[in-house]
């Protein structure tokens, strides 16, 4: 399945209703747990704050997405999905793997809060390259040479 990486941000989201329609049926899909607020209301929410969301894109449809903070050097994710109808078909790692490339080529760290995954992300994250920083507090993704910094 040739998945592709697009982000949304808040003037896509608005602009477009497919994007608006695609994001909402993939939070749908969520265990209700997972979420801070409703589905609709958490996609508003995040982008409304600054956010984006990189999604999994195949034939013009979005399959998965996970939430980003992102800045100049570190990119937080949280909150990954993948519609039920796809999972277990390789669409969030590969998923993962295109956030990753994408971060590096932004000379970027990708983050995620330990504190919010449950075992199965944590043991996909391990075995995509992510670690568990000293402090446990969150798994690190850096694509950068070790400089110290990171």
């Amino acid at each position: 399945m040739p998945v592709t990486l697009y982000r949304v941000d808040h003037a896509i989201w608005a602009a477009d209703a497919q994007v608006a329609c695609g994001l909402s049926r993939i939070y749908a899909d969520a265990p209700p747990d997972r979420l801070p607020q409703p589905s609709g209301v958490f996609v508003e929410m995040h982008l409304r704050a600054g956010g984006v969301f990189y999604c999994a894109r195949f034939n013009a449809r979005l399959l998965g997405a996970v939430a980003a903070r992102v800045d100049d050097e570190e990119w937080w994710l949280s909150h990954m999905c993948v519609r039920k109808t796809t999972r277990r078909r390789g669409v969030g790692s590969r998923m993962l793997a295109l956030v990753a490339a994408a971060a590096a080529q932004e000379g970027c760290v990708i983050r995620v809060h330990a504190a919010s995954l449950m075992m199965g992300d944590q043991l996909l994250l391990s075995r995509l390259g992510y670690r568990l920083v000293a402090g446990g507090d969150h798994f690190e993704l850096n694509p950068l040479p070790s400089h110290g910094g990171h």
